[in-house]
Parts: structure tokens; sequence; C-alpha cells
């Protein structure tokens, strides 16, 4: 089927005509679609991961009661879905106890629903990072609340106890696969999609099991060194790193990377 003119790339529009596979929907996945616009890029929100609640309400509920009474020295948050769960439960942090967040984005996603952020790494964009920096600001033992998925590895909690901080580490929320519809299936595996936004190890994983063909020419997209390693140890072929943990960054590196010519271009 004739798909009209092909679009020419230009400074201003360098994305101009490719199909960037959106992997989260809500309004990151706008934010993210409006900004690929911008560079002429066709987006496709398609979200392969959704968030559940955590299988154990109640020790997050009394986590957050503890959080409001002023228990904890610290509460730490490793994304910005962290975020939203504290809002869910309108959850109070005193004024007692600081707030660290992992990276800009956590902490832009913290300040847009009115609260503060006290700490963001300001080399290491990781959890390792934000470890290292606080242990590095608190010589005394400190009590800290970790809130993080329950997939998520306990690097934080580790370092934190071993460095004699008390942690108290509770699951906010559960990570699960979204199967894509089958047009967009399809459209990876044919090559209609030009590049493939990965924005955490749980999306790479996810891309991996529902596209098992994905063609050469399409360009592979990681938001961050750490996410870059997550998705190459899931099986991806990673082309693309993001400097920064930031979607801008991300779609930037995407920009500047060129991209292969389409496989269907007559010969």
């Amino acid at each position: 089927m004739n798909e009209g003119h092909r679009h020419t790339p230009t400074p201003d529009k360098p994305l101009a005509g490719r199909r960037v596979l959106v992997p989260r929907g809500g309004p990151w996945g706008d934010g993210v679609a409006a900004s690929l616009r911008q560079r002429g890029a066709v987006p496709v929100i398609a979200p392969l991961i959704n968030f559940a609640p955590t299988n154990d309400q109640a020790t997050l509920e009394q986590a957050l009661a503890d959080l409001a009474d002023g228990a904890f020295d610290w509460l730490t948050l490793t994304s910005a879905t962290t975020v939203d769960v504290l809002y869910a439960y309108r959850a109070v942090i005193p004024a007692t106890t600081k707030v660290a967040a992992v990276g800009e984005t956590t902490a832009a996603a913290m300040q847009a629903v009115g609260y503060r952020v006290d700490l963001v790494p300001e080399r290491d964009n990781s959890a390792q990072g934000m470890a290292e920096q606080m242990i590095d600001l608190e010589t005394e033992p400190r009590s800290v609340l970790t809130l993080r998925s329950e997939i998520a590895k306990p690097v934080l909690t580790r370092l934190l106890i071993e460095a004699g901080h008390h942690v108290r580490s509770v699951v906010a929320y559960r990570t699960v696969g979204v199967p894509v519809t089958e047009k967009i299936a399809t459209d990876v595996h044919s090559g209609r999609i030009n590049a493939i936004l990965v924005t955490s190890g749980s999306v790479a994983e996810q891309v991996v099991e529902q596209f098992p063909d994905i063609p050469a020419s399409t360009v592979i997209a990681a938001i961050g060194p750490r996410t870059a390693k997550d998705a190459k140890r899931a099986g991806l072929t990673v082309d693309v790193v993001a400097e920064r943990q930031t979607v801008d960054s991300l779609i930037e590196a995407v920009a500047r990377f060129t991209l292969s010519p389409e496989s269907e271009t007559p010969a």
C-alpha cells in the first residue's frame, strides 16, 4: 500500500516520518509522543508494561502511616511510578523527613504533584549512586524508608544497611506485562517501526518476549547506561544509549543516530 511521499529528515525535524514505539501510556506516554512529534516523528504508543498494586497493601499502608508520623529521617524513591503510589495514597511527608529521588524524571514527578525533593544524585542516576551520596552525607545511623517495585534489586537497601543505617524496604507496586495488538506486533516484525524506546529493564524484557524477530534496521534506544545494561541482559542489541536518564536525552540520542535506510527501498 502506498503510504505517500517519504519525509526527508532536516535539522529541525531530524526524525521526519520515522515511526517510534513509545512503550508506556498515560501522561508520560503523551508527553513523549509530543516531544517526538516536534522532531517530525510518528509516535506509536504501545504500552508494554503497567503497574499493579502491591500484593501486601497492609505493609505499605503501615509504612506510609509511620512516614506521616515522622518515623523516618529519609524517604527514597527509585522510580516515577512510586510517586503515583504516594499520590494515590495521599501520603504525608513531614518536614523532618528528607526525600531522595533517583533522577530528574522521578524528582520532576514528585514536584508535579506537590512534594519536595531534597536530594537527586549528582553523578550517577542509579540506586547505587543515590546510596553513595546519602552515605557521604549521613555519617550517623539514620532511619530510611525505601519504596520500590516488586522486582527491583535491593541494591540501595543493602548499601545503606552495610553503612550502618536502619532501612525498611517496602514494595510499593508490581510491574506487569501488557500484550500489544496484533497490528503493532506485525509493524515491529516487518520493520515498519523504525525505533523502539526502552525505558527500563521491565520494558526490555517485554520487547524481547513480545517481538521475537526485530529487524536489524530497527533502532533500539535505551534511556541510560543502567537500562542499556538491563536490556543487554534481557537479550536486546542496544544501538543508542541516552547520556542522561531523561526522555529529552533519549529522544535527542535517537535523533542524532542515523537511522538505517528502510529495507523496502526498491533495488
